[in-house]
């Protein structure tokens, strides 16, 4: 059982970081806004002075999943690929203002930033309509998000591929910002699943968000990948942690009928925003907290609580697509939960008492849900453990 948070091996050898401490030692003495430790930064309503209200904008993308879209594209053919890094590219941003409470009325601004030697204006096209179809169905479950507009840059001597990133900027009130500060200990923390096939997806969804592409492209697919596509990784890596597993891009999955390795790696970035909508608007003052688990996996909590321990003893069986991560790798169980959701990618922190509602809610979207643990007091320290059939993880908050 590990006792620090410590960067991880192979993740971080391929230039890549879950705690990503220097990004946080870099802001630390920026001003944090209305409500510090808040899941997004809020700030005064500058454009009305209203002191009632406040902005909250936030910035994300589909990260390096783009680099293995381009791949499965030019290896099949499937334009459906860029759909689902649109997608991506919104749910990063969505899903993050949802844990501040923002669920309606956000608008929306699209950046790609291209290689045009090898991402032609179809791809874009793709991208741009993937966009708007995202955001067509999220108004139909009652999230109104409008595309603004945004930027397509020709930058072949930055990019080696495609990167798609999405800003969002909301306006809300302020007495309705969930700070997580309301956090404590005796809340039970309801998981809603990343994976299966909620009410509002086409496909089953393999669960991967858009955190830790990085490790699972290399450490799934084959050397071949690599070597027919050397623009879709850092030429500077060491060779070995370059394409490491044994799966072809088009392989199917026996475990998963009619789903291919690359598609089930693809699957597009599950968006909670349908049923955390429905939630709060039936029972905002019963959620003391909402993480996004995100970059940090399963530990992502450790950056909203205080002399508190939080006991993940009733996860989610490890869906297939991490546990393939996992076999063809070898990575250890440890980093896993650090770098990976490992089966649910929301976390809604209530009292006992409420989590059965939260529960009947998600199940009516088609998403699982279950209580997978318990917060508890522990003054003086930071602690994530996370308790299970692959055994017993403890992170601290550094």
């Amino acid at each position: 059982m590990g006792t620090r948070n410590q960067d991880l091996g192979r993740y971080a050898q391929r230039g890549v970081s879950a705690t990503k401490g220097d990004v946080h030692s870099a802001i630390a003495n920026l001003d944090q806004g209305l409500f510090p430790g808040a899941f997004c930064k809020v700030v005064p309503d500058i454009l009305t002075g209203d002191p009632a209200h406040c902005l909250v904008m936030h910035a994300d993308g589909a990260g390096t999943k783009s680099s293995l879209a381009y791949a499965y594209w030019r290896e099949t053919g499937d334009m459906g690929v860029w759909q689902g890094i649109s997608q991506d590219a919104i749910v990063m941003n969505l899903d993050d203002l949802l844990c501040v409470g923002v669920t309606d009325n956000i608008l929306l601004s699209s950046t790609i930033g291209r290689n045009k030697r090898l991402v032609p204006g179809e791809v874009v096209k793709a991208l741009i309509e993937g966009t708007e179809a995202v955001c067509a169905m999220l108004r139909t479950y009652g999230v109104n998000m409008v595309l603004t507009g945004g930027e397509t840059a020709d930058i072949g001597d930055l990019v080696r591929t495609v990167v798609v990133d999405s800003t969002v900027v909301a306006r809300a009130r302020r007495d309705d910002i969930i700070t997580n500060r309301q956090i404590m200990p005796g809340d039970v923390v309801v998981g809603l699943a990343s994976f299966g096939q909620a009410k509002y997806e086409q496909v089953y969804n393999g669960g991967m968000g858009s955190n830790g592409l990085t490790s699972a492209r290399h450490d799934v697919f084959a050397k071949w990948v690599g070597e027919k596509y050397p623009e879709t990784y850092d030429p500077g890596l060491d060779a070995q942690l370059v394409y490491a597993g044994t799966c072809g891009l088009a392989e199917p999955l026996p475990s998963l009928q009619g789903i291919t390795v690359g598609q089930l790696v693809l699957s597009p970035t599950r968006t909670y925003a349908p049923v955390i909508a429905r939630v709060l608007r039936e029972m905002r003052g019963a959620v003391h907290g909402l993480v996004h688990c995100s970059g940090g996996g399963q530990t992502k909590v450790l950056n909203f609580i205080h002399d508190m321990r939080v006991v993940k003893d009733n996860l989610f069986p490890v869906p297939p697509l991490f546990a393939l991560i996992q076999h063809e790798s070898g990575t250890p169980w440890r980093e896993m939960y650090q770098v990976f959701n490992m089966g649910h990618r929301m976390e809604v922190y209530v009292r006992p008492e409420d989590a059965a509602s939260i529960i009947a809610i998600a199940e009516e979207y088609g998403v699982e849900a279950q209580v997978v643990g318990r917060c508890y007091s522990e003054p003086g320290r930071c602690e994530v453990r996370v308790e299970g059939v692959t055994g017993t993880y403890s992170y601290l908050k550094e």
